[in-house]
């Protein structure tokens, strides 16, 4: 059986795909499964300093793709996670130094060594974005409570349908105190207005800074909400879809205070 390749992407940056891509990484390797993660940001590589690795990387993606090296060569296994591996970004070359179709060709290989590849997307829907979503089986959307960060993600959700993939939503750094007060979008509000299935809910947590600080991954922490909710976010893709989405807070609509409205014509297709 052929694994799945999964893009995590959300159009606007800074709201945490990369360490989205980590954590669900690592919390599917801990349990049995054999996954590879991707950095997808040529020039601005990213997830091998979240991961601990940068010290590691001899090949990266676009060595891969010109057949400088094999998967098992440019693969870096994760120091603390048997099944994790890291395939990094290169910093020396541009976007355009890969094209779709090598990635359709890699992901079909990489189907082959892994259960799951996530691929981390670059900010953005140009070419960055364009590859790492050719061979995509499945979308992972992240969005933060904020009104700029729906409005990219829903862009990205009506570029994603176009290519027939099926996005699921991952709300990020909750701020439940602000939720409570209404002065940030709750997560209903959030899939109200973007009308994907919701796959996890991730509270804001200091552990994050101090797992991209020190490589640690977020999962191990014991003590780290937002770990338990990425660990949750793994299972459910992993084949338990009915497992119940924690909701770290009561909920208030803040839409109709803003006096905002999102047309379903933004979602151009194309």
């Amino acid at each position: 059986m052929e694994g799945k390749i999964i893009v995590v992407t959300s159009g606007k940056g800074g709201v945490g795909k990369t360490t989205v891509t980590a954590s669900i990484g690592a919390a599917l390797a801990l349990q049995g499964k054999r996954v590879a993660v991707v950095d997808m940001d040529i020039g601005l590589r990213n997830l091998d300093v979240v991961m601990g690795l940068e010290n590691r990387i001899v090949f990266n993606i676009v060595d891969l793709i010109n057949g400088r090296c094999k998967i098992r060569q440019a693969a870096i296994k994760d120091r603390r996670i048997n099944n994790l591996f890291l395939i990094p970004a290169s910093q020396s070359d541009d976007k355009n130094a890969i094209k779709p179709e090598d990635m359709s060709k890699i992901c079909e290989q990489l189907k082959k060594e892994f259960d799951f590849t996530f691929l981390d997307c670059p900010a953005g829907i140009e070419q960055g974005f364009k590859n790492a979503i050719e061979a995509a089986d499945e979308a992972l959307v992240v969005c933060t409570p904020e009104v700029s960060a729906v409005r990219d993600a829903d862009r990205v959700i009506g570029l994603l349908y176009a290519r027939s993939i099926t996005p699921k939503l991952i709300v990020n750094r909750i701020i439940p105190k602000m939720v409570q007060k209404g002065d940030m979008l709750s997560h209903e509000d959030v899939v109200e207005v973007l009308s994907i299935d919701l796959v996890g809910l991730v509270e804001m947590d200091d552990a994050v800074v101090i797992a991209t600080n020190t490589g640690t991954p977020l999962v191990m922490q014991k003590d780290s909400k937002a770990g338990k909710a990425f660990t949750r976010i793994g299972m459910r893709l992993d084949g338990h879809p009915d497992l119940p989405v924690e909701d770290p807070s009561s909920q208030k609509s803040l839409w109709k205070k803003l006096g905002i409205t999102f047309s379903r014509k933004n979602r151009i297709a194309s």
